[in-house]
């Protein structure tokens, strides 16, 4: 309560006077928005970014059902290998520019390069082609079972569609220009980094006229206005929603998740199944000492998942372990592979340790304390390794700073790392080919780079795989291989809700925040 009073005290210097506009959505999102475009990374508040001012050509729902989002529909030939697209009439891009089939067929190129689902559909394809203004066709010189799932992925990295001029340029840099065919606007001359980021109702956009389903369906937006505001205290955060200075937090904190239930000026979302996340050890495949599969075992036996979720400090509703890669409570849940699980703890990990000779090179922790999630996960983890006998230095910082340098390749001693504890959306896991646990093996782009023949050869069997069964059993193998190669360490499956003002009415259900069918009353 203590914090919560210092937290009331600062909302004024923090915050400004209330917004002018009656239907302004005023959000923190648990990370700060940084990087535009949702090609080049994978960090959440970009994908929310993203499915605002974008568009996608296929939305999947909250049952995990694919729908026709931007497309009218599509047709498939008899053998499979040929897919017809037609899009909706009268899409246009937020310049006025009609949307056209020439600019899908880029953007699902300039996707393709980056992500590996799109990656894969590309390899099995034989041409993609324009036919006229709404129309283009996939032709496929091998069978692949997953074309629409590809087309409307909602994890990293999204395939949104974008005008051909800038979806031509190179994949691996930003595009100069955010021009979506989303529900939203952004006001780019407004927007500042570290602070806030606004976004109006775009008048251009067409919605579809089923209800709202997740990312499918009608994306009616009925507020004028949703701003983005960055407040790295968590305190602060639950403050300013209890007086009504912030609408929605996208994570609440946990430590105040008991006394937000019982205002009733706030609404705690509920989440089960793929809607709740994952905690995760991102390990450093290619610099040591974790290049050594030896030493990444001592790391698997090192990670308690209890003590994990313990320390979350959450209800016991909310937090459970779990090993399988596809999530608990899931249609490819499973225990394959969770034999290497056995036996886990300090003196387990300490023994392995001996058997790799472990001389105590130094283990590059990146710790980012900003973050409601990574901060209590990193914490306790960082104890465990530390316990378990790795000389464990922790580097301290915000999301953004930990999540660019987890892109260096360099030696640890040259700035480089060696582990981060990230998360990830159950929504992201149900689909082997895009469930980032195994789909980004032998990546370029992938931070943490883990590359392992058995899990390729299986992601192309799995590719190609019609029936159910067989996909049902592949992805056990999969999930096998995950844990004989330790490519990520799991840390526990749990809720990591929203919470919003019992004003605000028509939140849809997702995995992360949407903010279409949003009213205040």
């Amino acid at each position: 309560m203590r914090r919560l009073a210092l937290a009331a005290a600062l909302l004024a210097a923090t915050l400004g006077p209330a917004s002018a506009q009656p239907r302004t959505l005023r959000v923190s999102l648990n990370t700060e928005l940084q990087v535009l475009d949702p090609i080049v990374t994978t960090i959440n508040a970009t994908r929310v970014f993203a499915y605002m001012v974008f568009d996608t050509l296929v939305g999947i729902d909250n049952a995990g059902t694919f729908r026709p989002q931007m497309l009218e529909g599509w047709e498939v030939s008899e053998d499979r290998l040929t897919w017809r697209f037609t899009l909706r009439e009268g899409l246009e891009f937020a310049d006025g520019t009609p949307v056209t089939a020439a600019d899908c067929v880029a953007s699902i190129r300039r996707w393709a390069k980056r992500e590996a689902l799109g990656g894969q559909l590309m390899r099995s394809a034989e041409a993609l082609e324009v036919v006229d203004e709404r129309r283009f066709t996939l032709k496929l010189n091998r069978p692949f079972a997953f074309v629409i799932e590809a087309l409307g992925k909602p994890g990293h990295t999204i395939p949104v569609m974008m005008p051909a001029r800038l979806a031509d340029l190179p994949a691996d840099k930003a595009v100069p220009e955010i021009v979506g065919s989303g529900p939203f606007l952004f006001r780019r001359a407004e927007w500042r980094p570290g602070d806030r980021a606004g976004f109006d109702r775009n008048p251009r956009y067409r919605p579809r006229a089923e209800p709202a389903d997740g990312l499918a369906g009608g994306k009616v937006v009925k507020l004028d206005r949703v701003e983005l505001i960055s407040m790295p205290d968590q305190a602060t955060r639950v403050a300013a929603l209890q007086a009504g200075e912030m609408d929605l937090l996208e994570i609440v904190p946990f430590d105040f998740i008991a006394a937000l239930r019982r205002d009733r000026n706030v609404t705690i979302a509920s989440q089960r199944g793929v809607q709740q996340m994952v905690s995760v050890l991102n390990i450093n495949h290619v610099q040591p000492p974790f290049n050594d599969i030896r030493m990444r075992r001592a790391l698997q036996a090192a990670i308690q998942q209890p003590d994990v979720m313990a320390g979350l400090g959450l209800p016991a509703d909310m937090a459970r372990p779990c090993l399988s890669i596809y999530m608990c409570d899931a249609p490819l849940t499973n225990e394959a592979g969770t034999g290497y699980l056995r036996g886990a703890g300090p003196e387990r990990a300490r023994a392995l340790l001996q058997e790799a000779g472990y001389k105590g090179e130094k283990v590059v922790f990146l710790h980012a304390a900003s973050s409601a999630l990574l901060n209590p996960i990193g914490l306790v983890m960082a104890d465990q390794l530390k316990r378990a006998g790795f000389n464990v230095d922790v580097f301290t910082t915000d999301y953004a700073t930990a999540a660019q340098r987890r892109l260096s390749r360099a030696p640890a001693e040259q700035g480089g790392w060696s582990v981060m504890p990230i998360v990830w959306n159950g929504i992201d896991l149900i689909n082997p080919l895009s469930n980032p646990a195994v789909s980004n093996n032998c990546s370029e782009f992938n931070p943490g780079w883990h590359c392992d023949e058995e899990t390729t050869a299986l992601l192309r069997q799995v590719a190609e795989a019609a029936d159910p069964a067989q996909q049902k059993a592949l992805a056990a193998q999969l999930q096998a291989a995950f844990h004989r190669n330790v490519n990520y360490l799991w840390g526990g499956q749990f809720s990591a809700p929203a919470a919003y003002r019992s004003e605000v009415k028509g939140v849809v259900p997702f995995a992360f925040p949407v903010f279409w069918n949003i009213e205040r009353k």
